[in-house]
C-alpha cells in the first residue's frame, strides 16, 4: 500500500471507522453522547464538547492548507469553543468534525510521496507527513481523555 493510502487509512481508522488500536473511533465514541453530556464539567477537565472542538480546530486548520489555503490557526484559540446549548448545536459540531475528517482523509490519500515529504507552510513546521502524523498522535491523546470523561459522566449518572 502506498504511504499516502496507509496514512489516510490510519487517519480514518481513528476518526471514522476503525477499531485497531483503541477498539473504537471518534465517530463511535461520540455517537451516543447528547449535548448535556458533552457539556458536563468534571472537576477541572475540559468537556467533551470543548475537546471535540479542539481536535476539529486543528483538523480544519490543516485541511485549509491541504486545499491550498493559508495556515491561520493559532494554539491560543484552539480551546475557544462556542457555548453548546442544544442537541442541534452539538450535532452540528459533530457533523462538521466528521465531514472535515473525511475530506482530510481523502486529500491525504491522493498525496504523492514527494508532497508528503515537502515543507508544510514553513520549514519550522516540518513536512506534510510530520503534521498529519502529529494530528493523528494529538488526536489519540485526546481520544483517551474523551473516553475517560465519557466513562466518568456515565458512572456519575448511575
Amino acid at each position: 500500500m502506498e504511504s499516502s493510502k496507509q496514512l489516510a487509512h490510519r487517519f480514518r481508522e481513528l476518526f471514522l471507522n476503525g477499531s485497531w488500536i483503541a477498539n473504537t473511533n471518534y465517530q463511535e465514541l461520540l455517537s451516543d453522547i447528547n449535548w448535556e453530556q458533552a457539556t458536563t464539567k468534571i472537576a477541572s477537565l475540559n468537556t467533551i464538547a470543548v475537546l471535540t472542538f479542539h481536535i476539529n480546530y486543528y483538523v480544519e486548520g490543516v485541511l485549509k492548507v491541504l486545499k491550498g489555503g493559508s495556515l491561520d490557526i493559532r494554539d491560543k484559540y484552539s480551546f475557544d469553543a462556542p457555548l453548546i446549548e442544544s442537541d442541534e448545536e452539538w450535532n452540528t459540531l459533530k457533523r462538521e468534525f466528521f465531514e472535515n475528517t473525511e475530506v482530510f482523509a481523502k486529500l491525504i490519500e491522493i498525496m504523492s510521496e514527494a508532497q508528503l515529504e515537502s515543507t508544510f507552510v514553513d520549514e519550522k513546521y516540518g513536512t506534510y507527513r510530520r503534521n498529519i502524523e502529529g494530528i493523528i498522535e494529538h488526536s489519540y491523546y485526546h481520544f483517551g481523555q474523551l473516553s475517560l470523561i465519557k466513562k466518568m459522566i456515565n458512572e456519575k449518572r448511575t
